[in-house]
């Protein structure tokens, strides 16, 4: 007896089961999908150069009208975006409850940068005093997480994340060092330049500038030790910058080589063994 399958019994997808399909699949052999995927990134890159060009005085009093119907299409995109995905996220296994999956979604980091894209444009619409509207204009500057959206149809930033959450741990020890170093650097220095500098070395915190500027090895020349053991202390703390940024390359460097060789590894059939 011929027995169904459970694929034969599936009903097909429902408009929201197809619309979290279209959203979600970035390497789908849809040429619509990949059609959609093409205008989103191309929108978004125009979008940065639009926000370069605009900080140009010259060039947005030109067309400024231009700038501003450009603006209010690609916030009307992204926002049709966000909502069919807060829509349809119920499709996938972790946020099947209505309200509270779709809550949860929104608050996941894909989602999060989603919202920051289209917020700034919404909060100008918001009445309030003076105060509260300066600090709206100032929050525009978000515009800029639009380049972030870029990481869902880029293989490389996807890789960039898989690399910071697989060595998560050693970046937070190697950064730690570094804090406790600048601490010892700024503290050590203020006490062997508080009498000599009283002006310049006023503080420990002040002196976490010094720090910080030779520790990345900048020296803006702002503050720098006069006395002999400042000098000293300040080229010991100048060549271990040096070594302690170099360890957070080599703990991404390393992690990008497993990377590349976890893509790069053959697959093998499962039964015969064969390379597919």
């Amino acid at each position: 007896m011929e027995v169904v399958t459970n694929e034969s019994q599936a009903s097909p997808l429902s408009p929201r089961g197809r619309t979290y399909r279209f959203l979600s699949s970035t390497k789908s052999a849809s040429g619509i999908n990949n059609a959609f995927n093409i205008f989103i990134v191309t929108l978004i890159l125009l979008n940065i150069v639009a926000m370069v060009l605009e900080s140009v005085q010259k060039v947005h009093d030109l067309v400024p009208r231009c700038f501003l119907w450009f603006e209010y299409f690609s916030v009307a995109v992204f926002s049709v975006e966000y909502g069919l995905r807060v829509w349809s996220c119920v499709e996938e296994p972790p946020y099947r409850r209505p309200l509270l999956g779709r809550l949860r979604f929104a608050l996941t980091p894909l989602a999060l940068v989603d919202l920051s894209a289209v917020l700034p444009f919404y909060l100008r619409f918001i009445h309030a005093d003076l105060r509260v509207m300066r600090m709206f204009r100032m929050i525009r500057i978000m515009r800029v997480m639009r380049i972030a959206k870029l990481g869902r149809y880029s293989e490389s930033l996807q890789m960039l994340v898989r690399v910071l959450r697989s060595r998560g741990e050693q970046l937070v020890g190697g950064v730690s060092i570094l804090l406790i170093l600048l601490v010892v650097a700024a503290t050590l220095m203020y006490t062997a330049e508080k009498e000599a500098q009283p002006k310049t070395f006023t503080s420990i915190p002040a002196a976490m500038w010094w720090a910080a500027a030779t520790l990345t090895t900048v020296g803006y020349g702002d503050m720098y030790p006069v006395t002999a053991v400042g000098k000293i202390l300040g080229a010991i703390t100048a060549m271990l910058g040096i070594g302690m940024f170099a360890l957070p390359c080599a703990i991404l460097g390393a992690g990008f080589m497993e990377e590349l060789d976890r893509n790069k590894k053959p697959q093998t059939c499962p039964h015969c063994g064969k390379e597919l």
